[in-house]
């Protein structure tokens, strides 16, 4: 895979058979190729990783939500970022101490997840791609 793009399906073989590190630089790269402004660079492309490691690992919740927001309107890319903005609040969530077990943590994502709505996210003010 030599280029990223948020807006396409990603070759899930291709995307996997890279280093982690790879795929994270590849987020940025398409990033700074669309002029696209961050105050956080490296973590906006480390969650972007994130979230397309799920849905290229098949995790059923992810990949549904996604599909069900590109139906409630978002392009892809906005879809990847409205998943993303959930996994970030579990992330700080997670920092503060609160959540319980991992176990735990991992739940709460995926019903946050699968809750979450195109509506919900345009209104969160968390809409910059």
């Amino acid at each position: 895979m030599t280029t990223y793009d948020p807006e396409q399906n990603l070759p899930t073989d291709l995307w996997l058979a890279m280093d982690e590190v790879e795929r994270i630089a590849a987020v940025a790269a398409y990033h700074r190729r669309q002029r696209i402004r961050l105050p956080r660079p490296t973590l906006h492309a480390t969650i972007h990783t994130v979230v397309e490691n799920q849905i290229a690992l098949g995790e059923g919740v992810v990949v549904e939500t996604l599909t069900r927001l590109r139906s409630e309107g978002l392009t892809r890319h906005e879809a990847v970022h409205a998943i993303g903005t959930v996994l970030t609040e579990q992330i700080f969530q997670a920092l503060k101490g609160g959540g319980g077990a991992p176990s735990d943590l991992s739940a709460s994502y995926l019903d946050r997840v699968r809750r979450l709505t195109a509506d919900e996210w345009r209104h969160s003010g968390e809409t910059e791609t």
